[in-house]
């Protein structure tokens, strides 16, 4: 078992917590506070916060557990205080889930209104209630916080999803619903003590205060389409704890989960959504409040990994790579890096669910919740970037509320390859193939991952059964040709490269392979170029790992040269040993036959005009009598 902690039964509380305790019930007087610094309190029971002066504070991530099951318990007059950061830039949305609701002596979860939960720190237990504008921007300071109620929604399956529904800091939300909300403008470089400035780094630090959230909580779903993204509902973290976000997506998608082994089959305890979990992706610094401005996008999580302990795949959020006037954009991610880590999703986080029932509930269990503090090491981070840290050991003991002993589990992702497609150089689109023996090659519940925005008229994705899927979740063989797919309603230069591995080398090389020109392009260490033009192209490319090309390793390719000398419009085919050479054929790239000479004579070289072709990439095919096929890459250009 986990909980090693002795057990003891508390009456009253006006005493000061820094260690981790474990509770049958907990209990606060009025007039009397618990404060704990930067560890758990696990009670098996409910939480009383008696009188409108109880109050439970936790600091530097303390954090609360609770073991019972079934509906939520907790009840009183008085609050928990527990801090989270969002985004500083009043541009900025960030998708939170509230874990706390407004105080009520009624026994069970309250709804939460912002105005009421929502505080600003101004020491280490005291707080300021910040100002709720009509206006679009909020603000900071060292003397109040301003919070703009304009960009306040929320999104559910009570609206049918026929829209985003404003909740405003004087709405009302049921538990386990999610709310956006966007950062504030300026500064508050007041000191709360050992948790520090109000805005670390650049972000903004909020006080939620209120009755904690517990048990079961019920999350409706459903599985209409509406204008924005179909059958999503926003959700999130309800409870003023960490918890393992595979567990909630894989018992609620139709699996069963084995807490000793990890293991998981089907049979799960619901199954009323798609298994992925969506994170809205602000890049910063946001500079307008205009959509069509907006640099943003939503990330995707899958628990795709071989046990439910271990950490699943996200998939990044699109991102700039160039600024308008060219130069490079620096605050998009760098290739080959991971953004976030999603498996521990820390306390208010966000994120969306996807219903694929008529009308069903998704549930929020206690026994998800586990005592980790935010980090990348952790596999736990709210909506912020930081540098990945990978490591190979089994998890640290991990304080949670089933018992499981994460000793015994690996906190490695699955083999996976990433690849970064750039779409004129503008923006760059991360997909991910994933390797697991438990999956197929079709689609698999919660190990394949559907594009959030499947209307994009410029995409790159894997087709499977004419859906697009930003992850792939598939048994590895070295010989598997995995189809990749393009679209574009405009004329767009596509670029597409390995931008990362993570725990593989089962290959030595990853290409894409046209299957028109035969021709296998290494994005490992060169990316490959396509043109895309009003078309969508989805059974001519894929991803492999062995280059099956007779060219790509046959003597033809050893002895054969091309040249193309735009000077003269010609190209030149140079065959110093004189291999007997039955075709040449010429393809634009969109794989159109331009050129094709048959039945040539052996000699040292041949040139071919290419005085008709307009300017643009081509690829050169060269067969010999024996079947070997030579291939090359030219660029004809008009030179004035």
């Amino acid at each position: 078992m986990v909980m090693r902690k002795i057990t003891q039964v508390l009456t009253t509380f006006s005493v000061v917590v820094f260690s981790m305790c474990s509770y049958a019930q907990v209990y606060v007087s009025n007039n009397s506070f618990v404060y704990n610094r930067g560890s758990m309190i696990y009670s098996t029971g409910n939480v009383e916060l008696n009188g409108a002066n109880s109050n439970m504070y936790l600091r530097n991530e303390g954090q609360l557990l609770q073991g019972g099951i079934g509906a939520g318990t907790n009840l009183g007059l008085g609050a928990l205080s527990v801090f989270q950061e969002g985004t500083q830039n009043n541009f900025g949305y960030n998708y939170w889930c509230s874990p706390v609701g407004v105080s009520a002596a009624a026994v069970g979860n309250s709804s939460f209104i912002l105005s009421q939960v929502v505080k600003r720190p101004t020491g280490l237990t005291a707080f300021q209630t910040p100002t709720f504008i009509t206006g679009l921007n909020g603000t900071s300071t060292p003397a109040a916080l301003t919070i703009s109620s304009y960009w306040i929604f929320q999104y559910s399956v009570a609206n049918n999803y026929s829209a985003w529904s404003s909740v405003g800091g004087a709405g009302s939300v049921i538990p386990g619903l999610g709310f956006t909300m966007k950062g504030v403008s300026g500064s508050d470089n007041t000191d709360v003590g050992e948790v520090a400035l109000n805005n670390p780094g650049s972000s903004q630090r909020y006080d939620f205060r209120g009755k904690p959230n517990e048990g079961n909580i019920n999350i409706a779903v459903g599985n209409t389409a509406g204008p924005d993204y179909p059958n999503r509902t926003l959700t999130g973290n309800p409870y003023p704890s960490a918890i393992n976000l595979n567990l909630f997506l894989l018992e609620n998608s139709g699996y069963n989960v084995n807490y000793t082994t990890g293991v998981v089959t089907v049979g799960g305890p619901t199954n009323v959504i798609n298994g992925n979990a969506y994170f809205w992706e602000h890049q910063k610094p946001a500079t307008s409040h205009f959509l069509n401005a907006y640099v943003g996008g939503y990330g995707t999580y899958v628990p795709n990994n071989v046990n439910a302990f271990s950490p699943g795949t996200y998939n990044n959020a699109p991102w700039n790579t160039y600024n308008p006037d060219g130069t490079p954009n620096t605050f998009g991610a760098p290739a080959g890096t991971e953004r976030y880590k999603r498996m521990f999703t820390p306390v208010a986080q966000g994120f969306k669910i996807q219903g694929t029932v008529v009308a069903g509930n998704a549930i929020m269990r206690n026994r998800y919740r586990a005592f980790v503090k935010e980090g990348v090491a952790n596999n736990s981070e709210f909506e912020r970037m930081a540098a990945p840290q990978i490591g190979d050991a089994n998890w640290e003991d991990i304080q949670n509320v089933a018992g499981v002993d994460y000793t015994q589990f690996s906190k490695n992702q699955v083999p996976q390859i990433k690849l970064h497609i750039t779409f004129n150089n503008e923006y760059t689109k991360e997909v991910t193939m994933a390797f697991n023996p438990n999956t197929t090659d079709g689609y698999d519940v919660a190990m394949d991952a559907q594009s959030s925005q499947q209307t994009d008229a410029v995409d790159a994705y894997f087709p499977i059964d004419q859906v697009p899927y930003v992850i792939t979740t598939l048994p590895f063989d070295i010989n598997k040709r995995i189809p990749f797919a393009f679209k574009s309603d405009v004329q767009t230069a596509v670029k597409v490269q390995v931008g990362q591995i993570i725990n593989f080398d089962q290959a030595n090389k990853v290409y894409i392979h046209d299957k028109v020109t035969d021709m296998y392009y290494d994005i490992k260490s060169d990316y490959f170029l396509l043109n895309v033009n009003n078309s969508v192209i989805d059974n001519r490319y894929e991803v492999t790992f062995i280059a099956n090309s007779l060219g790509d390793s046959s003597t033809i390719k050893e002895v054969l040269s091309v040249v193309q000398n735009n000077e003269k419009q010609t190209l030149t085919i140079f065959n110093p040993s004189v291999v007997s050479i039955k075709s040449a054929t010429m393809y634009d790239i969109s794989g159109k036959l331009v050129l094709q000479k048959v039945d040539l004579e052996s000699k040292e070289s041949y040139d071919i005009s290419t005085s008709t072709l307009s300017e643009g990439v081509y690829i050169i095919n060269v067969l010999d009598v024996n079947g070997e096929k030579f291939a090359q890459k030219v660029i004809v250009e008009r030179v004035e």
